[in-house]
């Protein structure tokens, strides 16, 4: 007999990944999503389900009745999402139906990121200073009075992603931020946060501590090591895993993290935790997310690690014991394609065939469309995945393949 199970969300490739997931275990797959998303679901996403609620994410009181009703019709036995802007819709979902979830009251605080700094402060996780803006003027007061070290972040309170995020490292630059993260559009038409975030910068090595947790009982599957821009955009050009970090490093690295996911209501589910290690050895929380990585996150554990996660997620969300013992001791690496300039997008060659050590090679952007260079993690033009047993050469080999890559781009069309 199959279960029928139910995702918010089924658009994405950690989404789809637990589509297919669920339904090689047999369970039937329903997608809760709303009609203009669904309209641009692939064929190949369609046959993976058996069933779909549409419903309105920006109204969550009307959405959660819809799903409760839905999941009752259908008898569903699991609701998950890997979308970070539905996570607080999740929990209480889960709640309501008495089924394994996070903590509805504080759920919000895995995803609005100024409750997100409170509860961390509270709970006594290291974090940055971080400061609630309503408007301009209050940069301009906190400015004035000394209250900004420079550098610092401003960043919307809803973001993802790294949209809308601006190091800052001259006052001058305080209004541009502002609008910066004020102009980011949020999912589904959800109303947008009361303003954005004002946070000291904080210098070092970035890491994201992967892990699943059950009935409060959390393993960490592996510490990712970031690869990222430099400039007024901190863009995420790739991830590596697992880190190879001295023990005392990885010691502090899981404390933080522990902290960070009682402090947000994590009780059963992923959790992505992004720290810094600074030289001196402090380690500090910036965000996290009641959700696995995504980036690639998810398929660099099944490589290096041999561990399903998506299957892993279903059992927790099912309430059975999930398999998160390492089952191979590999390492892999995802490097992200991006553009060079403004423009539209000519061609894309010297890409690496799809093999034993690049499994895979994709682009997302197609020819003649327009593209800037990153100043998001939505603005990568593709990713290549390299695998192997020594780190070093996987990404000696990864950066050889980035070389050997060339994006050519017309710059009399801007973008």
């Amino acid at each position: 007999m199959t279960t029928p199970v139910m995702l918010l969300e089924a658009a994405g490739p950690e989404a789809q990944a637990l589509a297919r997931a669920a339904a090689a275990s047999g369970h039937t797959v329903h997608a809760v999503t709303t009609a203009t998303v669904h309209a641009a679901y692939p064929p190949d996403l369609h046959q993976l389900l058996d069933g779909y609620l549409l419903t309105d994410f920006a109204h969550p009181e009307q959405a959660l009745a819809d799903i409760t009703r839905y999941a009752h019709q259908i008898g569903a036995a699991a609701l998950l999402t890997s979308n970070e802007y539905l996570t607080p819709l999740c929990a209480r979902a889960c709640a309501d139906l008495g089924l394994p979830g996070n903590d509805p009251d504080r759920a919000v605080a895995a995803r609005d990121k100024a409750a997100m700094a409170q509860a961390l402060e509270a709970a006594g996780v290291t974090t940055p200073r971080t400061r609630a803006i309503t408007g301009p003027g209050e940069l301009d007061a906190l400015h004035a009075a000394g209250h900004l070290r420079y550098p610092c972040v401003i960043k919307p309170a809803d973001g993802a992603g790294s949209s809308g995020v601006t190091v800052v490292t001259d006052p001058e630059q305080l209004y541009a931020a502002w609008h910066a993260a004020r102009s980011v559009e949020t999912m589904y038409g959800m109303p947008r946060a009361y303003g954005a975030l004002a946070q000291d910068y904080v210098t070092g090595r970035e890491f994201s501590v992967e892990s699943l947790t059950q009935d409060g009982a959390t393993t960490h599957l592996g510490i990712t090591r970031k690869h990222l821009t430099a400039g007024a955009h901190r863009v995420e050009t790739g991830h590596s895993l697992p880190a190879r970090l001295a023990p005392a490093d990885e010691a502090k690295l899981h404390e933080q993290t522990e902290k960070a996911i009682a402090a947000v209501g994590i009780r059963n589910g992923a959790s992505h935790t992004e720290l810094i290690l600074t030289p001196g050895g402090r380690c500090t929380v910036l965000e996290i997310g009641a959700r696995l990585g995504a980036g690639h996150i998810g398929v660099l554990i099944q490589h290096a690690l041999g561990i399903d996660p998506w299957q892993a997620l279903w059992d927790i969300a099912l309430g059975r014991p999930p398999k998160v013992a390492a089952q191979s001791s590999n390492y892999a690496t995802v490097r992200f394609l991006t553009s060079p300039a403004a423009g539209r997008l000519v061609s894309v060659n010297g890409l690496p065939d799809i093999g034993e050590r690049t499994p895979a090679v994709h682009l997302r952007c197609a020819k003649g469309n327009l593209v800037a260079p990153a100043a998001s993690n939505r603005g990568r033009l593709g990713h290549i995945i390299v695998t192997g047993h020594d780190p070093a050469a996987v990404d000696h080999l990864a950066e050889k393949f980035l070389r050997q890559i060339t994006v050519t781009i017309d710059t009399g069309s801007p973008a």
